[in-house]
Order: C-alpha cells, then sequence, then structure tokens
C-alpha cells in the first residue's frame, strides 16, 4: 500500500504541466517582479486586475523591443527577487531595484535607468516633523528589505517597524501606530494624493538610482541592457515613460542631459489616481468582486492541488516514519527528524528547500518545492497520528498473528496496519484542513495561490477588508467538504464500534 501511494504521488508530480520543461524561445527575457510592490513600479491595473502595469513594466518592454526580444513577467515577493536570480527563474529584476555596494556583491547591474530620492510621509495633523532628524526617538516604518530599511538602520536613533506593503504602513501611520514612513519617493508621489490624511516633508533624502538587476556574471546580458537603456535616453522614450508616470525630476534631466520643459501628460498617474479616489457605490463594489472570481478560482485550484499532493506525501512519509520508529533498530532516526521539524517554521523550510537548495546543485520548481515543503513537513505530524494508531491495536492482535504463522511485516500489514490507518483517519482529516490553509505560505516561493492572488488584488485597490473577507468564504467554502469527510468518518468508526460491542462472540482473526 505504502509503495503503490510513493508511486502514484511520484507519477502525478513528474506529469503535472508545471514541471514540463518547455525550452525557452531566444526572443523572450524574463523580467523577475512584485506584483504587490505598488504603484508605481508594477501593480495590477486597477481598471483590468488581470493585467500588470507600472513603469518598471513599461521600461523593461522598451529595453526587450530594443533587445528585439519579448519581455514576460514572473511574479516573485519583493524579498525573494536577487535570490530567485540565482535560481534562474527569471533573467533579470526591475522592480525599483536600487544599486548599492550590498546589491553589487550579490549581482551585477545595468547601467542606472532612473534616479531618485527618500521621503518621508507623516499624518497631515502632524507639526513635529520637518526633517529625518526630527524622527529620532520616534518610531519610523519602512518596506522590508528596502534600501531605506538599510539607511535608517545606519541612522539610528529611532525605532524602525517594517512592512510587506506600503499601504500597511500608510494604514498603520493614520493609525498612530507611527509617527513617520521613510519611502521612495515615487511611492509616496502616488499614494500621499490617494491617501487621505498624508503629507511629504522633509525635502529629499539619501539620492537612489534604479537599476536592472542581473545574474552575477552575466555580461554579455547586462551590457545588452545598458547599451539599450542609452538608446531610449536618447531615443526620447525613457523620458516619454516618466513623464506619463509624472516620474520625471531634476535628477534624470541632469542623467539624461535633457533640460527641455515636459510636453507629456501624466496619463497614467491621472488615471491611477482618479481610480482610487473614485468613491463607488455598494453596487459596484460588489460587481468588482465578482470580476475578482475568475482569478480567485484559478489561484484556489492551484491551492487545492498543492494542498492535496502535499497531504499525500505527507500520509505516505509519516506512516514509513512511524513503522521505522516502532518496529525498527533506527528509532533515533524518526524521532529526530519529528522532533526537528516540528520545532522548526514551515515558512523557514519551505524558504530553505526553494531558495537554499540550489547551492547545493539542487532545483526545485515552485510547485514542487512547495509540495515537498507542506508534505515533508506535515508528515512529522502524521507520523504521531499513525503511531498512536498502531499503538491503539492490542498486542493480542499481533501475537496471534504470530501464532497462525505469519511474519512479522505480514502481521503489520494485513493485522495492524488496517485497523489502525481506520482510527487514525479522522485526524488526518483535520490535519488535511490545516494543511490547506498552511498552504497560503507558498505564496512566498512565486506560486500564485489564494492568499498571493489576495495580496495583489488587495494591494491595488487599498481594500483589505472586502477582498479579505471575500477570501476567507473561499477557503471556508474549499474546507467544507473535507469537514464533511471527517464528520462521516469518525461517525462510521463510532457505529462499527458499537455494532462489534453487540456481537461479542464475533473474532478478527480466525
Amino acid at each position: 500500500m505504502v509503495k503503490k501511494l510513493i508511486l502514484t504521488i511520484v507519477l502525478v508530480l513528474c506529469t503535472y504541466p508545471t514541471f514540463a520543461q518547455h525550452v525557452r524561445p531566444e526572443n523572450i527575457i524574463r523580467f523577475g517582479a512584485d506584483a504587490r510592490s505598488g504603484a508605481p513600479y508594477c501593480f495590477a491595473d486597477p481598471h483590468d486586475p488581470s493585467k500588470i502595469k507600472g513603469f518598471d513594466v513599461d521600461i523593461i518592454h522598451a529595453l526587450a523591443k530594443v533587445m528585439n526580444k519579448r519581455a514576460l513577467f514572473v511574479q516573485n515577493s519583493y524579498e525573494g527577487l536577487i535570490s530567485g536570480l540565482g535560481r534562474n527563474n527569471y533573467d533579470v529584476v526591475i522592480d525599483g531595484i536600487v544599486i548599492t555596494p550590498e546589491h553589487l556583491a550579490e549581482v551585477d547591474f545595468s547601467s542606472p535607468y532612473y534616479v531618485t530620492h527618500q521621503t518621508i510621509v507623516v499624518p497631515d495633523n502632524n507639526t513635529s516633523i520637518h526633517s529625518l532628524e526630527d524622527c529620532r526617538g520616534k518610531k519610523v516604518g519602512t518596506l522590508t528589505g528596502s534600501e531605506a530599511f538599510m539607511f535608517l538602520e545606519k541612522f539610528g536613533g529611532l525605532t524602525i517597524l517594517s512592512y510587506e506593503q506600503e499601504v500597511s504602513g500608510y494604514q498603520d501611520l493614520l493609525n498612530g501606530r507611527i509617527d513617520a514612513f521613510i519611502i521612495d519617493a515615487p511611492v509616496a508621489i502616488y499614494y500621499v494624493p490617494t491617501v487621505k490624511g498624508l503629507k511629504i516633508v522633509g525635502g529629499e533624502i539619501d539620492r537612489l538610482m534604479y537599476g536592472v538587476a542581473v545574474k552575477k556574471g552575466s555580461l554579455v546580458l547586462r551590457d545588452e541592457l545598458s547599451a539599450a537603456i542609452e538608446k531610449i535616453k536618447h531615443n526620447g522614450e525613457l523620458r516619454k515613460i516618466l513623464e506619463k508616470w509624472k516620474l520625471w525630476n531634476n535628477n534624470m534631466a541632469e542623467l539624461t542631459e535633457d533640460y527641455a520643459p515636459s510636453e507629456n501628460e501624466p496619463t497614467e498617474y491621472n488615471s491611477f489616481v482618479e481610480a482610487m479616489n473614485r468613491s463607488i457605490s455598494w453596487q459596484e463594489r460588489f460587481d468588482r468582486y465578482l470580476t475578482f472570481l475568475p482569478m480567485f478560482g484559478r489561484a484556489a485550484w492551484t491551492t487545492i492541488v498543492i494542498s492535496i499532493f502535499s497531504m499525500m506525501l505527507a500520509m505516505a512519509m509519516g506512516l514509513i516514519l512511524a513503522i521505522i520508529r516502532i518496529y525498527t533498530p533506527f528509532k533515533f532516526l524518526a524521532v529526530a527528524y519529528i522532533e526537528i521539524v516540528r520545532g522548526t517554521p514551515l515558512l523557514v523550510q519551505l524558504l530553505l528547500i526553494f531558495y537554499g537548495l540550489p547551492n547545493i546543485g539542487i532545483k526545485l520548481d515552485p510547485f514542487m518545492a512547495g509540495v515537498i515543503g507542506l508534505g515533508l513537513n506535515y508528515a512529522a505530524f502524521e507520523a504521531e497520528n499513525y503511531r498512536a494508531g498502531l499503538l491503539s491495536v492490542p498486542r493480542a492482535q499481533y501475537e496471534a498473528a504470530k501464532a497462525l504463522g505469519m511474519t512479522r511485516w505480514q502481521s503489520l500489514r494485513y493485522v495492524i496496519l488496517p485497523q489502525s490507518i481506520r482510527l487514525v483517519i479522522p485526524p488526518i482529516t483535520n490535519d488535511f484542513i490545516s494543511l490547506l490553509k498552511d498552504s497560503s505560505l507558498v505564496s512566498m516561493i512565486t506560486i500564485i495561490d489564494l492568499t498571493q492572488q489576495y495580496n495583489l488584488l488587495a494591494t491595488t485597490y487599498y481594500d483589505y477588508f472586502g477582498i479579505g473577507i471575500q477570501v476567507a468564504l473561499i477557503y471556508f467554502i474549499i474546507g467544507i467538504p473535507f469537514v464533511i469527510v471527517s464528520r462521516w468518518t469518525e461517525k462510521r468508526i463510532r457505529q462499527d464500534g458499537r455494532l462489534r460491542r453487540k456481537r461479542p462472540g464475533l473474532k478478527l482473526i480466525r
């Protein structure tokens, strides 16, 4: 039974479409970015959330055109963008990545395509903060892993709180949880006019240069990108893009030596501000939520498939671990595995499998890494369920099987396992429901699951409450069938127990 289950898992994983190794056309350049970065870098279009837009997106498409290539977007969490280059998840990263000595130690950069600065955002009723020096002794927020975070650590004298998305920081700013928010100027330009109650103070802080990151040693690609950047600088394409997003500034005029007055309307900026500031009725909001259903449906299917495959792996591995622990002299190995896995966070294990294993030559697709990570983690918990089930079978059953001439393994296979597995089905079903919810962590390894899709849409519309309720309901609906199966199984087992008590003359082994 165990061999058949493991074989089934292997065959399914090997034939799952995600793992098909297609030859990538030479005219494709894959760019990694995080659609949760928000405007104006890379974000879901408020008018059509199935599309990704942003000034970085426009720039990489312009560069790809110069290079006679086609740009293809690859979603990844912002914190893992640089690591993804090392795994060959994509060819380049463009998402407001600042050229710093720390980054240069890990990747190579094209020549700068944008120059900006950091700025301070405070509530509009704040009268005590006018500069960075005024922030000393106060709580200051910024984005996790950003240049601002490292800058503030070096500046010292203040309490730093980090956020995954800037909208979360702005919300805390309005709620009084932090005193100021330090962010790149392009973000402030877009969100301060759309989040009521905020203002920009302090002027320019810490000059920043954005570049396109490539894998360390990819000098040919780096030089091609730099040449393409120089071309769109001189032909005016770069300025058109930046003006369209209202991001042309004095630093860019100096970089490109183009001091002519602006001639292009900030159409993308105006469109974004209008979409974010427009008041919508409950009917329009409801209609908007309905448009999300196809995207949530695809994401929910990904969540379900990953959860099912992971649970299959967990059940097979858990049974093996339980058998090793009880019936073999290698008990210490099973115990060590169970305690180590249960004693470390699941997220750490997923990141180790996805980003750490490539350092020793093991590169897994996101889907495979998610299934293996969840499966191996829950195997430790299923092992304890199986162990309880195996030990609950009376010793007399095993002795009777031996008396009938069965070997140790025959007794285990035909007598002990059938009874113990029947007893552990309810807790295994409950664990599957827990795994279904824990599968949300695979969003950290580039998989667009239900949680990841929620983050993308909530960041775009600044609506964590309504969209969050929608996603919570979807998770609840997905889990209902398994709850019903669990309760039916428990009821069936109790009924079988009562029947055996009413017929004391019935013997399991004859």
